[in-house]
């Protein structure tokens, strides 16, 4: 089992919290999605026979909130993990993302060529033809409606919750609950407003114009019972990207790897054909 060291690195003002397995050659870079953080990527780091880092997204997990002025939008976000990579001396790596982990796609496209494998599991689509779950649409993504809704998104409110993360009947999985609510300070989550705020369906179908130039191997991992990503969105993932291979999952939903644990080794194997 690999040995997974937690550092502290500043960027831009912030504070970054990431998890990092040590080793010689590029890293592969993991960048998780909302309402989670890095914790998300703990069984796979510590499988892992390359070195990695998975960081907290400034707002999220263990890394600060952002200083006044900081672009949370999804192209500042790109922007942001570039900047990390910098501070890091990473310049080739791999990468893996899921759900809006995927901002770290547009930071790819804008140098394809440092990329050397990519795995999409449940992410964002960077695609035409993406409308927004009910919650962000009605709620987050509405100016005076979101900023109530998304304060009182506590943990208490969404044990009750119908289960998002398990296709089984239930609320939500404990792990999942606690993971997300760990480090989370009290109060309003502004980190996550302006991300969704800034993801208007015609800019994310912008935001991925040029997939098709990340050329490197790809597996596009997904849950086909994902409540807020359909499952043609992996598929058309996988036509974007040339060197793609689609591993469609039966019985799994969001987070696709705590109903088939075994996607944990395939994703890993996977990376591990770098080393």
């Amino acid at each position: 089992m690999a040995e997974v060291k937690q550092r502290v690195v500043h960027v831009d003002g912030v504070r970054v919290f990431f998890r990092q397995v040590a080793g010689n050659g590029p890293p592969v870079l993991f960048v998780h999605g909302h309402p989670t953080h890095s914790e998300d990527w703990q069984p796979f780091l510590e499988r892992l026979e390359v070195p990695a880092v998975a960081l907290d997204l400034p707002g999220w997990g263990a890394s600060t909130q952002r200083r006044p002025g900081f672009d949370g939008s999804m192209n500042g976000l790109a922007r942001f993990l570039e900047r990390f990579c910098t501070r890091l001396a990473i310049d080739e790596y791999s990468l893996c993302v899921h759900d809006a982990g995927a901002v770290a796609l547009i930071a790819a496209q804008r140098q394809p060529e440092r990329v050397r494998r990519l795995a999409l599991i449940n992410a964002l689509p960077l695609l035409e033809g993406y409308r927004w779950h009910w919650i962000v649409r009605w709620f987050w993504r509405v100016a005076f409606l979101g900023e109530p809704s998304n304060a009182t998104a506590t943990e208490a409110r969404l044990r009750p919750v119908p289960a998002q993360a398990s296709v089984g009947p239930g609320p939500l999985a404990d792990e999942l609950i606690e993971s997300a609510y760990s480090r989370r300070p009290p109060g309003q989550w502004p980190a996550a407003l302006e991300l969704y705020r800034s993801t208007d369906p015609g800019l994310l179908a912008a935001a991925g114009a040029r997939l098709g130039e990340l050329r490197c191997p790809a597996l596009v991992a997904w849950g086909l019972d994902d409540p807020y990503l359909p499952p043609e969105f992996a598929a058309a993932y996988a036509e974007r990207l040339p060197g793609a291979e689609l591993i469609e999952l039966e019985g799994a939903g969001h987070w696709p790897w705590l109903d088939r644990p075994e996607l944990v080794d395939r994703v890993v194997a996977f990376f591990n054909q770098d080393r």
